[in-house]
C-alpha cells in the first residue's frame, strides 16, 4: 500500500502514550513494509552502549538516546496552509498524482 506520509512532513501524535500525544514533528525515515514512521522527539527510547571497536574506530559506552518508530495510524498530517491536522486526499491530474488537504483543499506536494 502506497503511503500518504512522506519523509519531510510535518505531523502530529493522535494516540499513544500520553507524553507524547499532541506532539508535532518532522518526519524523519519512513518504513512501508511495517506501515511505521519515526518522527523527530517522538517515542524517545533509551539504548545502554557497550564500547565496541569496530573498523579502527571506538563507540563510546553511555547512554543513547533515540526515536523509536511510531505506527502510521498514530499520527495525523498537518497542512502546511491551515495548520491544521488533515486527511489526505489524492488529487489526479493525468498520470500526475497530487495529495490535497481535506479541510482546506490546499495541495501538500509544493
Amino acid at each position: 500500500m502506497k503511503m500518504k506520509i512522506r519523509k519531510g512532513d510535518t505531523v502530529e501524535v493522535i494516540s499513544g502514550r500520553s507524553e507524547d500525544k499532541g506532539k508535532r514533528g518532522e518526519v524523519i525515515r519512513v518504513e512501508p513494509e511495517g506501515s511505521r514512521v519515526v518522527v523527530q522527539s517522538v517515542n524517545m527510547r533509551t539504548k545502554h552502549q557497550r564500547q565496541v571497536q569496530a573498523q579502527g574506530r571506538t563507540i563510546n559506552p553511555g547512554l543513547v538516546k533515540f526515536e523509536a518508530p511510531v505506527h502510521i495510524s498514530n499520527v495525523m498530517l498537518v497542512c502546511p496552509k491551515c495548520s491544521k491536522t488533515t486527511r489526505v486526499a489524492v488529487s489526479r491530474e493525468g498520470e500526475k498524482a497530487a495529495r490535497m488537504c481535506k479541510k482546506c483543499n490546499a495541495s501538500i506536494d509544493e
